[in-house]
């Protein structure tokens, strides 16, 4: 499976060159990781051991946190590490599991944010057949179905890079191991994995981004043409308002990175825009969803609370 070039390790280079800088930037990036992992643990905490939160969307939302622990844990331990250290390297299999993991927790997000905007158009437009759509089983066997898309799509894509030749320099100008730096050191022709990029990945993302916006372009016509009350029209929107923040925040730097010609891509733009989806939004879509959805939020003050 591995490839047969002589290429044993990555050197990874860190985000800024800076040497003063990076005990600083380590200290802030484990600030955030901590914040990243504490609020989203606390969510999935509260959505498995209170039965009052055990709705389809808080089910989803359960799922979200766990995707989004995940995703800091696969790139900000080994960032963390390269501040403190001199010598940034990782091991061949080592960039491959951490190519393979965040494609799988990436893939699997951006189809997961369309389940739940189908749950909400569900809930809006079908309300008396809500429970019978969005039963249980369901929710569970869509959830699953997911995460074994998300599982194949980035199996296929850490295969495919493991039989690359590497035969220039090893050093990734990035933090973490992706596809697209990965490219850039290879030897020889990259064009099926280049069009896998493309196409593959350019589908199972901006597939689920299409079918979220008519999701929401559905309930907004419905809401508007069948809602006579404004108390009911203000609740449908600020249930939506929050998940469709999750999806801007997620889906603007894959555009960037993802879905721009290569010729427009900078190496150093890719590396701020990764911070943003690796780093910042696992941050804030605990904070968007507490801070939007009540019964979370009220759940959570009263598990500290508790603590305290």
């Amino acid at each position: 499976m591995l490839n047969q070039t002589s290429v044993t390790e990555f050197l990874l280079l860190a985000a800024t060159d800076i040497q003063e800088l990076q005990p600083f930037l380590f200290v802030v990036f484990l600030t955030i990781y901590f914040v990243s992992v504490a609020g989203n643990g606390a969510i999935l905490k509260i959505v498995i051991s209170d039965p009052r939160l055990h709705s389809p969307m808080c089910f989803f939302l359960g799922n979200l946190s766990c995707l989004d622990i995940g995703y800091s844990t696969v790139t900000l331990p080994k960032m963390l590490e390269n501040f403190l250290s001199t010598h940034k390297a990782i091991s061949f299999v080592g960039c491959l599991r951490q190519l393979h993991f965040f494609h799988l927790l990436g893939s699997t997000e951006s189809m997961l944010l369309a389940v739940m905007a189908l749950d909400r158009f569900v809930a809006i437009c079908k309300p008396l057949h809500y429970t019978v759509i969005m039963n249980h089983q369901h929710c569970t066997q869509t959830a699953s179905t997911v995460w074994v898309v998300g599982f194949l799509h980035a199996l296929l894509h850490s295969i495919m890079t493991s039989y690359l030749n590497f035969c220039g320099s090893n050093q990734i100008h990035h933090f973490f191991c992706d596809i697209k730096p990965l490219l850039e050191l290879a030897c020889g022709n990259i064009e099926l994995n280049q069009w896998l990029l493309n196409t593959v990945t350019g589908t199972i993302a901006m597939g689920p981004f299409f079918l979220t916006l008519l999701s929401y372009f559905y309930i907004l016509i419905y809401l508007v043409f069948k809602t006579l009350s404004c108390s009911k029209l203000h609740r449908a929107l600020s249930t939506c308002a929050s998940h469709f923040m999750v999806v801007i925040l997620f889906y603007a730097p894959v555009v960037f990175i993802y879905i721009r010609p290569a010729s427009d891509s900078s190496m150093d733009q890719d590396q701020v825009i990764a911070i943003m989806y690796t780093v910042v939004t696992p941050v804030v879509n605990p904070l968007i969803h507490t801070l939007r959805n009540k019964e979370v939020n009220r759940d959570l003050i009263r598990a500290i609370r508790r603590k305290l």
